[in-house]
């Protein structure tokens, strides 16, 4: 009976095999038929339906039928580099782009020839020879230029026209890097001395004549190929047959670029001056850095438009001067309106008051003494007159700043080099000046080291030293809406949001005067200065805040604090909530708790908690419990702050604007008190006019303060911390990241972990260059890795934030603290002393002060 079983269930088994094997046949001969039918489908197109051409264009009729660039490619890339190629530059080619690829290969939505015979077998000669062979049958008198292109190639389609439109179509070219091969293959290319080819890489480019003289060869060339390198057979065949090598010119290193950092090109800084002066940038090997250089050169695009936009707006302001037509006339003639479009119109052009002005380093003028805007000195480090470090090291944001100057300037130098047969280049920055006035722009001299190199005629190499004055002018003003679900990309600006069919108000204001009146008097007076009737906006849901605290001691401070935050947060804000990291303290531990349950009590609504610490004061223990506490929610947005402070419902409003989950941190500049003894400030105040500002005066009693007023900000009073980054505002879903995971807990007292804090994000931002890097070996693929999205980098953005105040209270720096935390304390110490005047006065009139200068002066 056994064996009967074991028959029957071998029966049963070849009958499901038969089945399973006949379902798997029928299913890959359908799988033939439909790519069959592709095929036979993409046969039946014409070769000028592939690519979307009218018979009846030509190069004389059309002009975009300048060059016909056909892109080597492979089965397997098509959805992948092919994709990449056709989404960015093929879309705006001064002519047309097709992809040659094997015989089988199959893509709708792609202009694709697939090319008989030919298979994708690597090295690609076939495939090479004969893709010029079908641009010679289908396109030879259709355009003026082809070119030849690999998948992994970048083309600035723009500079390409401007550089083609130069070039004289009607003779025979061969455009291209010139190569002779490597170390290792020299003497094996079977190249005459005075022959060389151009290599296929960063691409070639042949005039129509050239390409008319050598596809009747083709055949021949294929037949006598002597290397593997589909670029050498076919400078070859060219030279055999056009008679002329490829374009021996230094410039094409520099214009069709080669980087021989392989895959990994192009994954790191995209300013520099390779990818900025190249028509042609190769090898990107990655889809994901095609898309990243497509969206980097439209940013280049975008810019030289504004500035081809201002160069038009300043000519017509010296035309209209010529012409002595006044500045308040807005029209050339009667009913002929200079700017046919208003304020009120998208096609508005912007102010022509602003955009219009002649750059001049003495627009400011200055009419008493403070009014003057002093320079900083660039060296090897930043000298600043009135700052509270005069010598101190170059921002990046400066030395990035400067560096774009200088490009931009030799950019412009360098722009007729090929017509005068000289280059010049940039070596160094001896020293500059720098300053920026608030109206007008940043000014610039700089002092530059160059290297003039003479190439034509007689050779020359040159060193001189040349002086540059520059006006980075500011323009007028843009306000653009950031609404919620809406990037800001897609953010409209503030003109469009006026409805269909409204006017706005003609207001008389120059673009100037709006700018002052922004300047000084704030956002808040931005809509009166501009006019404008809005609909009523629908208000949107705030995210909640979570205010987090560390304390220990000090209970009037904090009973200023927490009639702070019921007035502002709790009265008005609605959607502010508190959590206090509570150091206990027998003797006033239970005084603080009463306070909050008193303060929870009156207002159920919100979260008023707190945690009870042990221990030695640790403000990144404290700041770290209280993110991973149960009391805060993935997605409240938490800012730290701290006891002294003081603030107003706009700095609710500037935390939930500033603060963008999984892309931005804000940590805002707060304005610090002076130490406000009147003794020692009461002759500068007198002679300034102004009533001494006491933190007494200011917080007489708890009970009356009114928290919603603004605090006098002035030079007198105190400053802005820049170096301070304890206050912040962030997601908790962004600190609890595994890159950041909270602070360090490893420091005890105050400060320093706010910084640890703000390196740690600065060093997980550094790893999106490893990501990049990742991408580029192969280990991450962000388009076939949905699932593994790359971590957003958190951008930290620092502003001024007039409405925190950190009020003054003495510092006492415990000898105790680490190094690092003793200095910073010694520095914020001498920063609250008070302002550069006030430290001339003390020092002027202090009879005691300068015998003791003069003594430590004499024992030198």
């Amino acid at each position: 009976m056994s064996q009967r079983k074991k028959i029957l269930y071998g029966l049963f088994g070849i009958i499901i095999g038969l089945c399973v094997g006949a379902l798997f046949r029928n299913y890959r001969t359908l799988e033939i038929v439909s790519m069959c039918n592709s095929i036979n489908s993409m046969k039946q197109k014409s070769a000028l339906e592939i690519i979307g051409l009218h018979p009846s264009e030509t190069p004389e009729n059309s002009q975009r039928n300048l060059v016909f660039v056909g892109v080597m490619t492979a089965k397997d890339f098509l959805q992948s580099r092919a994709r990449a190629v056709y989404d960015t530059w093929g879309k705006t080619i001064p002519g047309r782009i097709a992809f040659f690829s094997s015989e089988e290969s199959v893509a709708d939505d792609l202009p694709l020839v697939a090319l008989k015979g030919v298979d994708d077998r690597y090295p690609p000669q076939k495939k090479s020879f004969m893709m010029l062979h079908y641009m010679y049958e289908h396109y030879i008198d259709k355009f003026e230029w082809f070119a030849r292109a690999d998948d992994d190639v970048f083309i600035r389609t723009d500079k390409l026209e401007k550089f083609l439109r130069s070039v004289d179509s009607a003779k025979p070219q061969f455009i291209g890097q010139a190569g002779r091969g490597n170390s290792e293959e020299f003497g094996l290319l079977s190249l005459e001395f005075d022959e060389n080819f151009c290599m296929g890489g960063p691409g070639v480019i042949m005039s129509r004549e050239t390409l008319r003289r050598v596809a009747p060869h083709i055949p021949t060339c294929l037949k006598n190929l002597y290397s593997t390198h589909e670029d050498v057979e076919v400078g070859r065949c060219v030279q055999k047959f056009a008679g002329i090598p490829c374009t021996w010119n230094y410039e094409m290193q520099s214009i069709l670029h080669h980087n021989s950092s392989g895959s990994r090109a192009f994954s790191g800084n995209l300013k520099n001056k390779e990818v900025h002066s190249a028509i042609t940038l190769h090898p990107v090997k990655k889809p994901a850095f095609m898309y990243r250089l497509h969206a980097y050169t439209l940013g280049l695009k975008a810019q030289e438009l504004r500035q081809q936009s201002l160069m038009l707006h300043r000519d017509i302001a010296q035309m209209t001067a010529l012409l002595q037509i006044p500045r308040i006339n807005k029209n050339l003639a009667p009913g002929v309106p200079i700017f046919p479009s208003d304020e009120t119109s998208a096609d508005y052009l912007g102010d022509h008051s602003i955009l219009g002005s002649t750059p001049d380093l003495n627009r400011h003028r200055p009419s008493h003494l403070d009014e003057i805007i002093e320079w900083d000195f660039i060296a090897k480090s930043l000298y600043s007159g009135m700052h509270p470090n005069p010598k101190r090291k170059i921002e990046s944001s400066l030395t990035e700043g400067l560096n774009d100057v200088v490009r931009e300037i030799m950019e412009h130098i360098n722009n007729f080099s090929r017509q005068r047969g000289r280059v010049i280049e940039f070596r160094e920055l001896l020293y500059g000046y720098m300053r920026v006035n608030s109206l007008y722009g940043q000014d610039l001299i700089l002092d530059l080291l160059l290297v003039y190199k003479k190439y034509r005629g007689k050779k020359m190499t040159v060193p001189v030293r040349r002086h540059l004055y520059i006006q980075r002018s500011f323009t007028d003003i843009r306000v653009r809406e950031i609404t919620r679900d809406v990037v800001p990309a897609l953010a409209v600006t503030l003109d469009s949001r006026l409805p269909v069919g409204s006017t706005r108000p003609f207001d008389n204001s120059t673009g100037l005067d709006r700018m002052r009146s922004f300047l000084n008097s704030g956002w808040e007076r931005l809509s009166d200065s501009f006019a404008i009737s809005n609909p009523p906006m629908i208000e949107m849901p705030k995210d909640r805040i979570v205010f987090i605290i560390p304390l220990a001691g000090r209970p009037e401070t904090f009973m200023r604090f927490l009639r702070n935050f019921e007035q502002v947060a709790l009265k008005q804000d609605l959607r502010t909530d508190l959590l206090v990291s509570l150091y206990v303290d027998p003797s006033d531990s239970s005084l603080l708790t009463n306070l909050l349950d008193q303060l929870r009590s009156r207002y159920p609504q919100n979260r008023i908690n707190y945690l009870q610490l042990q221990g030695n004061f640790s403000r990144g223990v404290a700041l770290d419990r209280a993110i991973k506490s149960p009391f805060c929610k993935q997605d409240d947005i938490l800012f730290f702050i701290d006891v002294d402070m003081i603030f107003t419902q706009r700095t609710l409003d500037r935390i939930r604007a500033n603060v963008i989950r999984n892309r931005q941190v804000y940590l805002p500049i707060v304005f610090s008190e002076y130490d406000p003894h009147p003794e020692s400030l009461g002759r500068l105040y007198q002679e300034q006019g102004l009533k001494p500002i006491t933190t007494e005066h200011l917080f007489l009693s708890v009970n009356d303060q009114n928290f919603s007023s603004n605090y006098p900000i002035t030079n007198a009073n105190g400053y802005f911390r820049q170096f301070g980054y304890g206050l912040a505002g962030i997601y908790k879903s962004d600190i609890l990241r595994p890159d950041l995971d909270g602070f360090n807990t490893d420091i005890t007292g105050w400060g320093l972990e706010d910084v640890k804090f703000l390196e740690t994000i600065i060093a997980a931002n550094l790893k999106g260059s490893q990501r990049l890097l990742d991408v580029a070996d192969g280990r991450v693929d962000p388009f076939q890795d949905p699932h593994k999205p790359l971590q957003q980098e958190l951008v930290v953005f620092r502003a001024p934030d007039p409405s925190l105040v950190h009020i003054f209270h003495p510092i006492n720096c415990d000898r105790n603290l680490e190094e690092a935390q003793y200095k910073m304390c010694l520095g914020t110490k001498a920063n609250t002393l008070g302002s550069f005047r006030t430290l001339e006065e003390r020092f002027v009139h202090d009879r005691e002060l300068l015998l003791f200068g003069r003594r430590a002066r004499g024992s030198r």
